[in-house]
């Protein structure tokens, strides 16, 4: 029996291939979130069906609640304007400096934690005491301190993502295998060496992990600051909006947060699968 099996390669290959043909094949990235945004679109349609009808069928007030086409030529128009290119730039590029001096403080700073236990014991309590204080209850320390020019604004952006990818570091560090470390070690690998080829890949995933969420928590801090202390930007549009009673720019403002959100949360997931699909491939094996 054994002969004939092993003088038929071609007849064990094709059974092979069809046992994988057969088995079903994994949706994409991009597949699945398109498949997500179908499943979804009847539901916002809806909502935004709702947002036109309501004001003017006087369920609502149309001047605290305008429909949404008066919101969406008002959004055009600030578009046409450059206006509203001017106040998302500007607070984008607020959230982006803090998040890029979060990044430089908290990744080497979660290496070093996670690796070094002294280091860890020493500064434990004082990260968890500054990260469970809310940035939001030191936006007024931020502004008497820093005045309310642009230091101010990163420094609660920076503040709000530190800690994310501080704790997302440390956890990243402290879960690479042992075997792994243990195994360089004996080849004599040096600290460096074991940093850029065992430790950093391993943690990549964590890191990136922490980075989605303080992207999204320096954005949202930025504009509260926004609303609170500035001249310019997507909070400041907001707040100054409503202030003015003017709820179609307000709104239009709140819309274009969301598409903003929207887009980084994608962007950032897309990201997050790039960064660990190495994990799944070297978990799954050979075929």
């Amino acid at each position: 029996m054994s002969l004939i099996a092993d003088r038929n390669p071609p007849l064990r290959s094709s059974l092979v291939l069809r046992r994988k043909r057969a088995l079903p094949k994994t949706p994409t990235a991009l597949g699945r979130t398109f498949t997500t945004i179908t499943l979804g679109l009847p539901a916002v349609i809806a909502f935004a069906l709702l947002w036109e009808i309501a004001p003017r069928a006087g369920w609502i007030n149309a001047l605290f609640f305008p429909p949404l086409s008066q919101v969406l030529a008002v959004l055009w128009e600030m578009i046409v304007s450059g206006q509203l290119a001017d106040h998302i730039g500007i607070s984008l590029e607020r959230a982006a400096i803090g998040f890029l001096l979060a990044c430089v403080t908290a990744v080497p700073l979660g290496f070093l934690m996670g690796r070094y236990s002294l280091f860890e014991k020493a500064s434990d309590f004082l990260v968890q005491t500054l990260r469970n204080t809310s940035q939001f209850a030191l936006l007024p320390v931020f502004i008497i301190v820093l005045g309310i020019g642009e230091a101010s604004k990163i420094a609660i952006t920076f503040y709000a993502a530190v800690f994310f990818l501080l704790i997302n570091t440390i956890v990243g560090v402290k879960s690479v295998d042992p075997l792994l470390v243990k195994a360089a070690r004996s080849m004599g690998t040096s600290d460096w060496d074991l940093f850029k080829k065992v430790i950093f890949p391993s943690a990549i995933p964590s890191i990136v992990a922490g980075a989605r969420l303080g992207v999204k928590t320096s954005l949202f801090s930025v504009i509260a600051a926004e609303m609170l202390a500035a001249q310019s930007g997507i909070g400041y549009l907001i707040q100054h909006s409503s202030l003015m009673l003017e709820t179609d720019r307000m709104y239009a403002g709140i819309l274009t947060l969301t598409i903003i959100g929207l887009l980084l949360n994608y962007l950032l997931v897309a990201g997050e699968r790039r960064a660990t699909r190495w994990r799944g491939s070297a978990e799954s094996g050979p075929n």
